[in-house]
């Protein structure tokens, strides 16, 4: 059971943060910093871009100077330290993105890649050491929240920190008796996952809405819807392979027996209705209809085991990317919506050779007579990273474009050709963890 623990004095943050919370420069609380943490830039609130239009019109001329600098904050005159990330996610519109540090952490804007706001802590007093093992925005609003990770927890593991940077300061704290393995923000709702249980509070009062157990998931797997609608909440079921799909709305609660291996990654479109997922073979990539299950698409990574890091819709569910321990990003076309007829899944599996037959592969002829994976649903564009570090993915807000992430610091942005495939274009690579001076 958690407890809470919610800081004296501001009263606790609108329960429906937006983006006006970051254009009232004038309500920002004056209050000193605490000693345990640096002096490193202006309040979120200042310097955090506008939200995007939900319709973004793209550049007409994307991207014609490759070489464009990225304006980054202030940096100080003192040799900066070396820095370790420990967690990489992009924000609800994929806008920004949060990193957390073994220092603190940090928010990016994506497009154009430049450094927006920090907060490295000391370590000193009676504080922690500054690690940040998990950092989950609300969008481009000024409340965060955090969990100290590492091996020098700037926070217990246990805890919940939720920040405030109005006031650039935690304002209160949700404790449990293991550690929390991630955390999903909603307008309306905290998600706090632990590894065999999922809470789900009431954001407005933090009151405890819901409890739900779940296989063991030291992962902190969990995906949860973010369009205007109710909420529709995914995580791991009870048994391997399963997910479980909380409509919220009509309180119902719908169980999927996605793969025969255990879930190893999933995620939801923003309005709750399709959900992807793959399990630990990593070879076959599968769509269902939340509302009832239904396999609507399967498509594959490929014909060995691979670990798969992360998994995303593009905003209109066209397109999905792929990310892995292979070092390639897959991007595959869907042809699918929520009404579609599903897929006999006893005519698939996540063996190798054996995998649906898909009536746009090109060999889909040769059915009966060479392995069934040749006639497989693959990837219409691909691009090659060095292997050795873990990428996440996500569909950019211009046209046909994905952004790469890495936990050794590397931003890629990439174009794929939607008509001809193949290799995506490489637009920009930076390491965003370097100074201002080496990325310009």
């Amino acid at each position: 059971m958690a407890t809470l623990s919610a800081y004296s004095s501001p009263p606790w943050p609108n329960s429906n943060p937006n983006s006006d919370l970051l254009s009232t420069q004038d309500e920002i609380d004056s209050q000193a910093h605490s000693p345990s943490e640096s002096q490193s830039n202006d309040s979120l609130s200042s310097i955090m871009p506008p939200d995007p239009d939900p319709n973004p019109n793209p550049n007409p001329n994307p991207i014609t100077n490759h070489n464009t600098s990225i304006s980054s904050p202030p940096q100080s005159t003192s040799t900066p330290p070396l820095i370790s990330l420990l967690h990489l996610s992009f924000n609800q519109d994929f806008g920004c993105f949060a990193a957390g540090t073994d220092h603190g952490f940090r928010i990016y804007n994506c497009d154009p890649l430049r450094e927006i706001f920090r907060r490295d802590f000391d370590g000193d007093g009676n504080s922690g050491g500054g690690g940040i093992g998990v950092v989950e925005m609300l969008f481009r609003c000024n409340i965060l929240a955090i969990v100290g990770g590492g091996p020098d927890p700037q926070y217990s593991p246990n805890k919940v920190m939720i920040w405030d940077d109005h006031q650039s300061r935690c304002i209160g704290e949700l404790s449990f008796r293991s550690e929390v393995r991630s955390v999903k923000l909603r307008r309306d709702r905290i998600i706090v996952v632990l590894e065999q249980k999922i809470f789900v509070y009431n954001f407005a009062d933090l009151k405890l809405l819901h409890q739900i157990e779940t296989i063991a998931n030291p992962k902190g797997l969990c995906a949860v819807s973010h369009g205007a609608g109710s909420l529709v909440l995914v995580c791991p079921g009870l048994q391997k392979g399963q997910v479980r799909v909380e409509h919220y709305a009509s309180k119902r609660t719908k169980f999927i027996m996605a793969h025969d291996s255990r879930i190893a990654c999933f995620s939801l479109t923003q309005d709750g209705q399709l959900l992807v997922t793959a399990s630990t073979k990593g070879t076959l990539v599968r769509v269902f209809n939340t509302a009832d299950g239904t396999l609507l698409q399967e498509v594959r990574r490929g014909a060995d085991r691979a670990e798969i890091y992360s998994l995303a819709f593009s905003s209109t569910a066209q397109w999905l990317a792929v990310s892995s321990d292979k070092g390639t990003v897959h991007v595959f076309s869907l042809k699918i919506n929520p009404g579609s007829p599903g897929i006999d899944r006893s005519q698939s599996t996540d063996e190798p050779n054996l995998a649906v037959t898909s009536p746009a592969s090109s060999l889909s002829f040769f059915k009966g007579v060479l392995p069934k994976y040749f006639s497989s649903e693959w990837s219409v564009a691909q691009f090659h990273l060095p292997e050795g570090s873990q990428y996440i993915v996500a569909f950019g807000h211009q046209k046909n474009t994905v952004v790469i992430l890495g936990l050794d610091g590397s931003f890629y942005r990439c174009q794929y050709d939607p008509v001809n495939g193949g290799e995506m274009t490489q637009l920009e690579y930076h390491n965003f963890l370097n100074p201002p001076e080496a990325i310009l």
